[in-house]
């Protein structure tokens, strides 16, 4: 899978968003917020494909978190994202 193009992590007073890129798409009603692991998997995958295991290493490498709950915490996360819409297969 893959995020969608058009999509870039922003810091907005402080706290991590996701918005589209380019004026015409500014608006603010759509912005996704996201927590420091979720922004942290973002950036390591914005420009690439990967996959729910690729993103599983990442957060364990990245945080003192065991394999089981990170592979939990990914899923969750990426299960949110397609239903935002910000993945393509």
């Amino acid at each position: 899978m893959r995020v969608k193009k058009g999509l870039e992590l922003r810091d907005v007073c402080g706290e991590k968003v996701i918005i589209p890129q380019g004026i015409e798409n500014l608006d603010f009603s759509k912005m996704i917020n996201l927590n420091e692991s979720a922004a942290f998997l973002w950036e390591k995958v914005c420009n690439e494909d990967f996959s729910e295991e690729q993103l599983t290493v990442a957060l364990c490498e990245e945080y003192d978190v065991d394999t089981q709950t990170a592979q939990q915490d990914v899923h969750a996360l990426v299960e949110e994202w397609k239903k935002l819409r910000i993945l393509e297969a």
